[in-house]
């Protein structure tokens, strides 16, 4: 899928640093091909270049953003139905399925989609463009995520809910340790492995 999707954009695969810098990969599923998806091309969350949709979609949509061309590349079911087919000989079906889909024409295992993909600047990669502070529970919402109610900023969990409940703060001894500042009895050399003084 991944390698389909850059060669698509006429990349490499792995993409090369300038086509990296090029590449926005937006992901449908969490399951194994995201983990595929995300080290073929080599996009990552923390560089803001993959993007997590949760459609239950087995699908990947890869854009260059150069040029605006994005592709989106879904996999087809019909594509293990017929692994066997492709290597009769292989008795095991999962087995069967990884041999088969290296000779399986991507025509087989894929349908794709030309797409247009249209990103905020605050989705696109670099440092965040804009802080907000929700207003119920004091948290910074980066990059224009937060939601808007009567004119006040939220955090999505407090706006709309969230995948946690029974939220509570919780405390650690030396959890407010610093090397900047010792706490009764503890010594910054101690924590160092040398001997309080």
């Amino acid at each position: 899928m991944a390698m389909l999707g850059l060669r698509l954009l006429d990349f490499e695969a792995p993409p090369t640093y300038p086509q990296l810098k090029q590449l926005i990969v937006f992901i449908e599923m969490d399951r194994c091909t995201g983990d595929a998806v995300a080290f073929v091309t080599n996009a990552k969350l923390g560089r803001r270049s993959l993007k997590f949709m949760d459609y239950g979609i087995m699908a990947a949509t890869f854009l260059n953003l150069e040029s605006g061309k994005a592709f989106r590349v879904i996999s087809t079911e019909e594509s293990r139905e017929l692994a066997q087919m492709y290597v009769p000989q292989e008795t095991d079906k999962r087995q069967a399925q990884m041999e088969s889909y290296r000779i399986m024409p991507d025509s087989v295992m894929f349908r794709v989609q030309r797409v247009k993909v249209d990103l905020t600047p605050f989705d696109l990669p670099g440092p965040t463009r804009r802080k907000a502070l929700c207003m119920k529970c004091g948290q910074v919402v980066r990059d224009g995520r937060e939601e808007i109610w009567d004119g006040q900023a939220y955090c999505r969990p407090c706006a709309r809910g969230a995948y946690f409940t029974e939220a509570q703060e919780i405390a650690w001894e030396e959890m407010n340790w610093s090397p900047f500042f010792t706490m009764p009895g503890k010594d910054f050399a101690a924590r160092q492995g040398e001997p309080a003084t």
